[in-house]
């Protein structure tokens, strides 16, 4: 089975965010790979990676990082793939990561989803797959639909509490 989507994270203390990413393109039958490295602490095997994902049939490159969060734009700065940053909580809140993601230069573009958003960047790395692939498309319009079912049942939970000046 080859990877469609490669999920990189700065360290494996990035795990407990990132691994939401992973159940949903799990959920989703998308084959993906997981690694950890380091803008700063293994560039090397940052640009090897990021210059041979292509050609490894990589179609999309979820990044996590957190602090000074530069591994989503190192990344894009070397591929042409898409590349989706994920900020991860840390020093203030996760907005250092969340600004350094969003703040990259005219050129090098990063899609960038919420702070621990790790979820949402593999859906958004789903949608940008269904584009060529009818059977993962198919999967999302589903996915979407389930969406709208969990709030149809929230609203019938809602509907059978009881108090005397509830209307509904």
């Amino acid at each position: 089975m080859t990877p469609l989507v490669s999920i990189i994270m700065g360290s494996t203390s990035d795990l407990p965010v990132m691994e939401k990413a992973m159940k949903q393109l799990d959920e989703l039958n998308i084959p993906f790979e997981v690694n950890a490295l380091s803008a700063h602490r293994t560039p090397d095997a940052v640009e090897a990676f990021a210059k041979n994902a292509e050609a490894r049939g990589i179609k999309v490159i979820i990044a996590g990082a957190g602090m000074s969060a530069a591994l989503p734009g190192v990344i894009a700065a070397q591929t042409t793939l898409p590349v989706i940053g994920v900020p991860i909580k840390g020093m203030l809140d996760g907005m250092d990561a969340l600004l350094s993601i969003v703040q990259m230069p005219p050129g090098i573009p990063v899609a960038t989803v919420a702070v621990n958003g790790a979820m949402n960047a593999a859906l958004l790395a789903a949608q940008m797959l269904a584009l060529a692939d009818k059977d993962i498309d198919k999967r999302m319009k589903e996915h979407k639909a389930s969406l709208g079912k969990k709030i149809e049942k929230a609203n019938e939970e809602l509907a059978s509490i009881k108090y005397d000046m509830k209307t509904n």
